[in-house]
């Protein structure tokens, strides 16, 4: 595996590739990232990774200082799995080496409810820097994985809307034994907060389950997922039931006619956010 810091090596390296197959992260990687690798192999050949913590998409109280950096960590890991020919691993000054005052806005029904609501610009600083890893990867693939629901689906509009030569491919949320969606923030839980971090995805769960059994009052639905989290010492953001296809609520006709639909949460456990989603 070649590790380069700039987009003039990262170019060198590509020279006369049509196939890319890119895996965009911040790094910290663990088992989910490397499934990701994994698939991106299946899509196209060469595989590129890149590792960069994009400032553009922390809000002024959030957690970019914090955010682990594990490089060469993430440099063995990916060695010792030999999918990856080139990791893309800039600084900031290689990014952005002057203001990003060009940025991609996604529209307002998608990009500003949910995660964009409680984050306000955070999806104009994920756009903005995978248009840029983008024009500097040329990739004919790039995989998402779906535990970041909103961000795929953004993404995967924004190439269309830019009619971009890059395919999106979705990855499965890659889950612990117990059921926690992987992320990289899940190294800040306490022991105790581990153990209870699962509860998340069975109060996901429980939602599907009853809305498969023919609940229909969608409000009450969230409502009570909502408290029951809160009573466990969560401090959620939001548990929405929507539509797969644009995340708009689904209207009751929907409902009843099985439009495919998917639950979406986003809570804090301590100072750890975690976000997660099951599809119905």
């Amino acid at each position: 595996m070649k590790v380069v810091r700039t987009i003039e090596e990262l170019r060198d390296q590509l020279h006369g590739q049509n196939r890319v197959a890119f895996v965009p992260t911040m790094g910290s990687l663990h088992a989910a990232h490397l499934s990701l690798m994994a698939l991106a192999a299946r899509h196209g050949d060469p595989v590129v990774a890149s590792i960069f913590v994009n400032r553009l998409q922390f809000g002024p109280n959030e957690d970019f200082e914090r955010y682990p950096r594990t490089l060469q960590d993430d440099i063995d890991k990916l060695q010792q799995q030999n999918r990856v020919y080139v990791l893309f691993a800039p600084d900031e000054r290689e990014m952005y080496p002057e203001p990003q005052s060009y940025r991609v806005s996604p529209p307002s029904d998608l990009g500003d409810i949910l995660e964009g609501e409680f984050r306000p610009g955070f999806f104009v600083g994920v756009t903005t820097v995978v248009l840029k890893l983008f024009s500097c990867v040329q990739p004919r693939v790039a995989v998402f994985g779906k535990k970041d629901y909103q961000q795929w689906m953004i993404v995967r509009a924004m190439c269309r809307q830019f009619s971009l030569p890059t395919e999106i491919v979705p990855h499965e949320t890659v889950r612990d034994a117990d059921g926690l969606a992987l992320s990289s923030r899940n190294r800040f839980l306490s022991d105790r907060e581990r153990r209870e971090a699962s509860h998340l995805y069975r109060a996901l769960r429980d939602v599907r389950e009853r809305l498969l059994a023919g609940e229909r009052d969608l409000a009450r639905l969230q409502d009570q997922c909502i408290a029951e989290l809160s009573a466990s010492g969560w401090q959620p953001d939001y548990l929405a039931i929507r539509r797969q296809s644009d995340l708009k609520l689904p209207t009751p006709q929907q409902v009843e006619a099985a439009e495919p639909l998917v639950v979406l949460a986003a809570a804090k456990l301590g100072t750890t956010r975690l976000i997660d989603n099951v599809e119905v």
